[in-house]
């Protein structure tokens, strides 16, 4: 009889202990929220205005409920999904490389225009290559940017060889103030940051160096989210681009063309050696 409640209770232990380890790794109910991160590029302001109307579209799509979740600089943004905080997550290339290998997530679609970083200096500087920044200060917007500051640092000092002193400013718009106004020799942002300056300080900057091309930011899923869940969200990012109201919106991104992504189309930043350059703050 004995032998019988142990193994009774043995059985309630372990078919607890099941149902609990599915309700932690389950996505969120019905109704429920679905957690988005954002890479934080611009103030929360400007990425509020951008993401919150697109969010929404993906709502009216997909039938599921999300929340927008800032953090407040890149290093609280890394430590977050680093540790699988955000059901889904817009994140950089390298970003995604170090998601995946720390929690597990997968990029679901991306834009099919590739990133480029580009380092610029005053148009009227007299510097027309990277290498005559030795021993200048050169501005990044945050140390593992990947296309602003983590593939352009290690351009700098793996392809020009030069020994520079790195300024890190938080956000691509201060890098171009920076170097426009003469406060830094040279700074490190993308064509697209680049391209959305105002003309003033556009017009008074020039390119010396663009980096080798990246596959664009993706979206990516957290592995706890089922698959079904995901492909809609997937889905519904590629639909918006059937119309011209979902293209504006996507344009603020800017994923002009969504195209599905897969981990396979970043693979080859694992052999570039930019490990050496992550800062870990």
């Amino acid at each position: 009889m004995i032998v019988k409640l142990c193994n009774y209770v043995s059985a309630i232990m372990i078919f607890c202990a099941f149902a609990l380890f599915h309700l932690c790794h389950a996505p969120p109910a019905s109704g429920a929220d679905y957690t988005f991160g954002i890479v934080p590029q611009y103030d929360q302001r400007q990425m509020f205005a951008t993401w919150k109307p697109i969010l929404d579209e993906l709502e009216k799509k997909t039938g599921l409920s999300f929340r927008l979740v800032f953090a407040p600089t890149i290093p609280v943004f890394e430590k977050e999904f680093l540790k699988g905080a955000y059901d889904f997550v817009y994140l950089n290339p390298y970003h995604l490389l170090r998601a995946n290998k720390s929690a597990g997530y997968l990029p679901i679609v991306r834009d099919r225009a590739n990133l480029r970083g580009v380092l610029v200096v005053r148009k009227d500087s007299p510097i027309k290559s990277p290498t005559e920044l030795n021993g200048k200060t050169v501005v990044f917007p945050a140390p593992n940017s990947m296309g602003a500051s983590l593939l352009m640092r290690a351009d700098l000092s793996n392809l020009f060889h030069i020994h520079f002193t790195p300024l890190y400013v938080t956000s691509h718009d201060s890098v171009y103030l920076h170097v426009a106004k003469g406060l830094a020799e040279g700074g490190g942002g993308v064509e697209k940051t680049l391209q959305e300056q105002e003309k003033a300080v556009k017009e008074s900057l020039k390119v010396i160096h663009e980096t080798r091309p990246i596959p664009s930011h993706p979206v990516a899923s957290h592995p706890r989210v089922v698959a079904a869940i995901t492909e809609k969200v997937r889905r519904a990012f590629m639909e918006m681009e059937t119309t011209a109201g979902g293209r504006e919106l996507l344009a603020k991104i800017p994923m002009n063309h969504p195209v599905s992504a897969a981990l396979k189309d970043y693979a080859p930043m694992m052999k570039w050696g930019l490990d050496a350059f992550w800062v870990k703050e």
